[in-house]
């Protein structure tokens, strides 16, 4: 039987090395592993046709099938563990769901009526799914962080917690256990099941990735049998700076601003002449309404304070909030129903910055659409008298602009030792439209990994095969990120020849 080709191949994953060999009676032979890579391709081509299906047009297929077919991804390999997986119902052999974090894109279809297993995740997002989709306590089983846990019903699959730093709740998952059972829908079945190896798999959901994750004791030095990688920003375009130096931007700006602002006038401040970012951004599905609070008749004594508002999701970018509130020392002031959602995270800190009375609050926690020309100045309207002017934040990776002459092919020893430039309150820029008294910023913040830190991270950790879960719907876009992991895993073999170390050099714990 031929070989499938490169091109074939090719699709599947990265970092495909020979797994070790087994006795025949335990493991698999040559035979079905090539029969097991043929599957995979297959695999793949389904999981296409299901992405290529918006969730609208399935409900047809579902009356008259039962339900949508999870990709094979979705299901950890040889286990009957499925993560992020809710649109899909009960999967065959599935005894255990996981849920990375909540965001709609990954608890799609889970409702009060799932009854369908239960669901693991972390405390924080186990308090938002019971508050925001009345999920039954009963199939929500929060995880400690950190804390090793063994699955019920999984034939001996154990689970650790690590933090993901993406949005409040956000879980990777790292599995241990041997493959027991071809689970799900896909029809690859795994020649290991049965066998005596045991199985690491890293789940990342959501990150951004930082030295802090390869240096966890559950991941270095330990080899990785699968890592299924968040691809969101794999693109040598996307290079967006720092988080750490984002958010910190934003504080000293804040300060700035309002300092300079409240002792003069904001129109003496504002340079006209500034260079502006353009504004790009997807929709966000999760707008918050507004409680209607006013401030109608203030007094005109306060008419000179300066009302900072940051936008947000519904879950996501609060870092940027507490750093401008601890700058400020000023309370945060948001609606009603986002304030139950802050109170669901296990954020003391937050908790104690939180206020129902917007006059009392210098630093509003507003949706991130209303960042912007339009929606800002109503918003501001109904707190005349109260603050004179606005400064807005407005917080997403699509805000960034790939810098001219930027090489978009480089090699990965080019990536991993390009100068990174340091982010700073000066690298900030009002945006279109702003004035003198809605003063606003696009600011190039995402809790995605960068190009630069994927890069980073893949060359940080030992792993046998890569698994890319979003931007995977077409054949050609799959071709191009296993470019990029090909080219991973033969700078990682470059590195260990030339006796570099493990982990790549990094500034700070926080990022490379």
């Amino acid at each position: 039987m031929p070989r499938p080709s490169l091109s074939s191949r090719v699709h599947l994953h990265s970092f495909s090395k020979p797994p070790p060999s087994e006795s025949s009676s335990r493991g698999p032979n040559a035979f079905s592993l090539l029969m097991s890579s043929r599957k995979e391709n297959e695999a793949w081509k389904l999981a296409e046709v299901d992405l290529a299906k918006p969730e609208s047009a399935m409900g047809k297929a579902r009356r008259r099938e039962g339900r949508r077919k999870a990709p094979f991804y979705k299901v950890m390999q040889g286990m009957p563990v499925a993560v992020d997986a809710f649109r899909y119902g009960k999967i065959p052999g599935v005894t255990a769901y996981f849920l990375t974090h909540a965001h709609s894109d990954h608890y799609t279809n889970l409702s009060s009526k799932w009854k369908n297993g239960p669901i693991y995740c972390s405390r924080t997002t186990a308090n938002l799914i019971k508050l925001m989709l009345q999920v039954d306590p009963k199939w929500v089983h929060p995880l400690e962080v950190d804390k090793p846990f063994i699955i019920p019903g999984t034939g001996g699959v154990e689970v650790t917690v690590l933090e993901a730093n993406h949005c409040p709740g956000s879980s990777l998952f790292l599995f241990k256990g041997k493959q027991t059972v071809n689970a799900g829908d896909s029809g690859f079945n795994s020649p290991y099941v049965g066998s005596t190896k045991v199985f690491r798999y890293l789940h990342c959901g959501d990150f951004r990735a930082s030295p802090r994750h390869v240096l966890h004791p559950t991941i270095k030095g330990h080899k990785l049998d699968i890592v299924y990688l968040d691809t969101t920003y794999l693109n040598a375009k996307y290079c967006f700076p720092p988080q750490k130096q984002v958010i910190e931007a934003c504080a000293e700006l804040a300060r700035t601003l309002v300092n300079r602002g409240e002792s003069a006038s904001l129109e003496e401040t504002f340079d006209p002449g500034f260079p502006t970012n353009d504004e790009e951004d997807k929709p966000d599905l999760n707008l918050l309404e507004d409680d209607g609070k006013s401030l109608e008749g203030v007094g005109a004594s306060e008419a000179k304070r300066i009302l900072v508002a940051v936008g947000t999701y519904s879950i996501g970018k609060e870092r940027i909030v507490k750093a401008v509130a601890k700058a400020l020392n000023s309370k945060v002031y948001c609606d009603g129903r986002k304030r139950d959602i802050l109170l669901c995270q296990d954020d003391p800190d937050l908790h104690d910055m939180l206020t129902s009375d917007p006059k009392e609050a210098q630093v509003h926690l507003v949706p991130l659409q209303t960042i912007n020309l339009e929606r800002i100045e109503p918003y501001f309207t109904r707190f005349r008298g109260s603050f004179s002017s606005v400064v807005g934040f407005r917080p997403t990776g699509w805000t960034y602009s790939t810098p001219a002459g930027t090489d978009l092919f480089p090699s990965v020893g080019q990536v991993i030792s390009r100068p990174q430039k340091t982010f700073t309150s000066s690298s900030l820029n009002p945006m279109r439209n702003s004035n003198a008294k809605y003063r606003l910023y696009g600011v190039p913040y995402s809790e995605h990994s960068s190009f630069h830190e994927l890069t980073c991270f893949a060359l940080s950790v030992d792993v046998v095969k890569i698994i890319a879960t979003v931007n995977v719907g077409s054949a050609k876009s799959r071709g191009m990120m296993n470019k990029w992991f090909e080219k991973w895993e033969a700078e990682r073999k470059k590195r260990a020849k030339e006796g570099k170390p493990s982990i790549v050099p990094y500034r700070c714990l926080d990022y490379w």
